[in-house]
């Protein structure tokens, strides 16, 4: 007799959640608050890289770099250009 095992496909693990999270905090880093979404996503992703959701979550944890920075650049030009 052989032993079937079945993996449902649509199954959503944790390190897949921190991913997701990782890149919405990164999106939202650009735009709000950078100093705070930009590491959350960048140790969100890290979570999930070593969680087991390679490579998605080491592009996150990149995403959340890429988006903690231009955050802060937009930040700033918005600042200089309001004085």
């Amino acid at each position: 007799m052989t032993q079937v095992t079945t993996r449902r496909s649509g199954s959503i693990t944790g390190a897949r959640v921190c991913t997701i999270l990782a890149f919405v905090f990164a999106a939202v880093a650009i735009l709000f608050a950078p100093i705070i979404f930009g590491p959350a996503a960048i140790v969100l992703g890290l979570v999930g890289g070593y969680l087991g959701d390679r490579p998605l979550g080491w592009y996150a944890a990149a995403a959340g770099v890429a988006g903690g920075v231009i955050g802060v650049i937009l930040g700033a030009i918005v600042l200089n250009a309001a004085n």
